[in-house]
C-alpha cells in the first residue's frame, strides 16, 4: 500500500500522437490502460468492464491533467511479499491508508515525504476522516469484496 508498491514509472510511446521526449507528473494507475486502449483504437468506451479506469488519451495528446478528484486500491489479502490487507486513496498530494488488522489509518503528504515516513493523520484528523469516508464510499459503489477472518487460523 505504500508508494514502494504503486509508484511506477510509466513509458507510452504512440507515434504521431505523443511528442517525443515530453513528461507528465500526472499519477495513472494500470485500470486506466484499458479505456485507453479502446479511445486509441476508435472502438467504444465499455464502462461495465472498466468500471474505475479513465482514458489516458488526453494526457498522451499533451494535456496534463485529467481532471480525476482520486485514486483508490483495494488489497483485502495477504501477499506472498509480505503485504497486509488494506486499501488507500490518493487525492491530490495526500494518501490515506486503512489497514484492516487493526484498522489502522495513515495519512501522508506524498510531496513533502516520498518515503511515507511521517504518519499525519493524527495532525489532520478532518482531512484523513473526509479520505477514509471517501474510500469507503468507493468500496461500497465497486461492490469490493471485505475480507473476513479465518475461523481455521491458526492451524
Amino acid at each position: 500500500m505504500y508508494e514502494g508498491g504503486t509508484r511506477e514509472p510509466l513509458i507510452v510511446s504512440w507515434p504521431g500522437v505523443t511528442k517525443p521526449n515530453s513528461f507528465c507528473c500526472e499519477p495513472v494507475t494500470s485500470t486506466d490502460f484499458y479505456p485507453t486502449i479502446l479511445e486509441m483504437i476508435g472502438a467504444d468506451p465499455a464502462p461495465q468492464q472498466h468500471v474505475d479506469g479513465i482514458s489516458l488519451v488526453p494526457l498522451l495528446k499533451g494535456g496534463n491533467k485529467l481532471g480525476r478528484d482520486g485514486i483508490f486500491w483495494h488489497y483485502p489479502h495477504y501477499g506472498n511479499q509480505g503485504g497486509t490487507p488494506g486499501s488507500s486513496i490518493r487525492s491530490g498530494d495526500w494518501k490515506l491508508i486503512e489497514f484492516y488488522e487493526d484498522g489502522r489509518l495513515e495519512l501522508y503528504n506524498l510531496r513533502r515525504d516520498i518515503g511515507e515516513t511521517s504518519n499525519l493523520a493524527g495532525i489532520y484528523p478532518d482531512l484523513t476522516r473526509e479520505l477514509h469516508e471517501r474510500l469507503k464510499r468507493w468500496r461500497e459503489e465497486m461492490e469490493a469484496l471485505e475480507p473476513t477472518p479465518n475461523p481455521d487460523w491458526p492451524w
